[in-house]
């Protein structure tokens, strides 16, 4: 979900994630305004009261680190007060009465459900004050207002409600983290907030940069007219908030109020709502955090609930659009991806151009990038069971990362993460169509950010959605990932030796497993059983033994008015190299709303035509045999359902051959739809 109005013109941490990119561009923006030609002063006598009255908004380093790195990290790479200080900088706060502080809501909203801590204030000596209570929040007109625990003695600053356009104002803050600086400019003009023009920005030339977030802009009498929040992302200019509405606020009450856009990778419709609640205050920044915490992901639910039930029409399995992909056999592809609404309404496989890293004992990491999360297929190794891999995150998360290494930047130098220790969060989720997926979550602290992973085991090891969500957008990713689950598209593929470890393991199974049987004895016979098709064969017809390849192709298809996920196509090699193999396809009588070239292909089957009519022919070096099993076709039988059954293998081989291959290859072959 996209919050229109977050404010991150100013907000300065290092490493610490933002949720929307735009504050990264912003900020980079923001660093390039150079300071006003015209050097106009503040009054040296207002300079000792503004400058002890401004203060830095600091957020606490995390102390521990579960993470472990190819080699220790290069921290004296980093400038002497970065590496030594104990907090990140993230903006600037000021005194507007006794005991009564102002910031912007984005710079204190880093520290809602942080992993580093609670924000608090630093003075110019260093010294560190707790927030006590929040008093005052506007998300917004981005302001909050708060109390310290233990607070200084300082003299507010005074204020002027009615600053006189094109004057000389001053921007005071911690730019850059480095301290608190003044800088000059002219308060230029104003202009309507975004959505429906409730109050008016304040328009100012003078400089500000990363950090500035939260301080005071003040007239030329040192007085606050405004507060610093961001910079124009198309012209030299700063925005601040008037500081009239911060003190027309109502008091001791949170308000959010904002426009919202929520979106998921599979359409490309959107929900545009508001985010609307309001709480009473004060509250410790704890209970603070943890009610607007709860508020915003509410309405997150909400949103996707509201997108869902809008799309509910066009959603695949339904719509016309579904018919072409549910009409469609497998693709046998073990990589996962997700079925996504084209822009021409038709439901399509996501391309995924996929990059390998490679693991010892045969093992191998397939990634890429699908929509806004990284799709993988992880290959165990050899030395690897099923059972080690199922129950212990950490080495699956290991050996992620030794086939898509993760780094982590230190000054000039990138460090490979090589461990992320076990797993903070482990549950189970069960998508609609009874697939069971582990949902492992690592913290990285020192990023303020959760790895969420939702691994859906198969047969040679996992195909798996990861992400990487700032530590307060977990509920959000986590509820994109849930609702993602259902437009997965993936096919399961292992040796024998895999497909013997993996059914054991009868929990994580799918459903749809549970119907049907596959059993094998190595040198001696093969044979499955399901409630749509049943074979089995000998040696005879080809080698068994724990290196051949059993591939179930995996699709949506309709049975008996509800959509399913199923087997639609068997492919047994074998082994991983030979060429040699035999299939199963399972055809559909194709709709009326298809066109013709799926008429046209039924029709061929229907016919046993070429490919389908036990005639052997070759194709790339390969000599194949098909035909057409279950129900004859006749005037009066007249299947929805077809398979057509058939032998492969590598080189030229003589009719008479192929035809007894075939021949063994329907000999225990019984199709039991219709």
């Amino acid at each position: 979900m996209d919050q229109q109005m977050n404010r991150a013109g100013f907000g300065l941490v290092s490493n610490v994630p933002r949720r929307d990119h735009r504050w990264a561009w912003l900020a980079a923006l923001a660093l390039a305004i150079s300071p006003a030609i015209s050097a106009a002063t503040l009054d040296p006598a207002v300079l000792p009261r503004v400058q002890a009255a401004t203060f830095e908004v600091v957020i606490p380093k995390p102390v521990n680190d579960p993470l472990t790195y190819e080699k220790p990290l290069p921290f004296d790479q980093l400038p002497f007060q970065q590496r030594n200080d104990k907090y990140y900088s993230v903006g600037t706060a000021f005194a507007l009465g006794e005991n009564r502080y102002i910031t912007a809501g984005h710079v204190l909203s880093i520290g809602i459900d942080s992993l580093m801590g609670e924000p608090a204030v630093r003075d110019s000596s260093g010294h560190v004050y707790a927030i006590d209570k929040i008093t005052r929040f506007s998300l917004q007109e981005d302001f909050v207002e708060f109390t310290l625990k233990n607070p200084p003695k300082v003299t507010p600053l005074e204020v002027n409600t009615q600053p006189v356009m094109n004057d000389v104002v001053y921007a005071v803050g911690n730019a850059l983290g480095t301290g608190i600086v003044i800088r000059d400019g002219l308060y230029t003009s104003q202009t309507p907030e975004e959505e429906d023009g409730r109050w008016k920005w304040m328009r100012f030339s003078a400089a500000a940069s990363p950090g500035n977030s939260g301080g005071p802009l003040l007239d030329k009498d040192g007085k606050i007219i405004g507060v610093v929040l961001m910079k124009s992302p198309d012209e030299n200019l700063n925005y601040a908030l008037p500081i009239d509405l911060v003190l027309k606020a109502p008091a001791d009450l949170a308000v959010a109020d904002t426009r919202v856009t929520y979106q998921l990778d599979v359409i490309d419709n959107k929900n545009t709502g508001s985010f609307k609640a309001q709480f009473p205050l004060p509250k410790s920044f704890a209970d603070f955090s943890a009610a607007f915490q709860k508020d915003y992901n509410a309405n997150v639910d909400r949103q996707l609930h509201a997108l869902l039930t809008e799309n509910a029409a066009i959603l695949f399995p339904k719509g016309a659009g579904s018919s072409r992909l549910l009409h469609s056999n497998s693709s046998l592809n073990p990589f996962p991806t997700l079925l996504r609404r084209s822009s021409n309404g038709t439901w399509v496989i996501a391309s995924a151009g996929e990059g390998k890293g490679t693991l010892s004992h045969n093992g191998y990491i397939s990634k890429a990038v699908v929509g806004s999360q990284l799709m993988f297929h992880l290959r165990k190794p050899d030395d690897v069971s099923s059972k080690e891999l199922y129950s212990d995150p950490k080495r699956f998360m290991d050996l992620l990362l030794q086939g898509s290494p993760m780094q982590r930047r230190v000054g000039s130098e990138q460090i490979k993460v090589t461990s992320l220790g076990k797993p903070t969060k482990e549950s189970m989720f069960t998508d609609a169509y009874q697939r069971r997926w582990q949902v492992r979550e690592w913290p990285m602290a020192y990023d303020n950010s959760m790895i969420i992973a939702f691994l859906l085991p198969v047969p040679d090891g996992y195909a798996a959605m990861i992400r990487v969500a700032p530590a307060k957008n977990e509920h959000e990713d986590l509820a994109d990932l849930k609702a993602l689950t259902d437009f997965v598209y993936v096919s399961y593929s292992g040796t024998l030796a895999q497909w013997k470890e993996f059914l054991a393991q009868t929990s994580l199974l799918p459903s749809v497993l549970s119907d049907i049987a596959i059993r094998f004895d190595y040198g001696n016979d093969f044979r499955y059983q399901s409630p749509r098709l049943s074979f089995a064969y000998t040696p005879a017809l080809q080698k068994i033994d724990q290196d051949s390849q059993l591939v179930l192709g995996m699709s949506y298809f309709e049975d008996r008015g509800k959509v399913v996920w199923d087997v639609s196509k068997v492919m047994v090699k074998s082994n991983i190299d030979n060429a040699e193999n035999i299939s199963f396809n399972r055809h559909i009588a194709p709709s009326d709303d298809l066109d013709d070239s799926f008429r046209n292909y039924w029709d061929k089957i229907v016919r046993r035509s070429h490919p389908d009519d036990g005639v052997p022919y070759s194709d790339n070096d390969m000599t194949y045999i098909g035909t057409v099993g279950g129900t004859p076709v006749s005037s009066v039988a007249k299947p929805s359902v077809l398979y057509t059954a058939f032998y492969g293998v590598d080189g030229p081989k003589p009719q008479d051959a192929m035809k007894g291959k075939l021949n063994l290859l329907l000999e225990k072959l019984q199709v039991n739809e219709h």
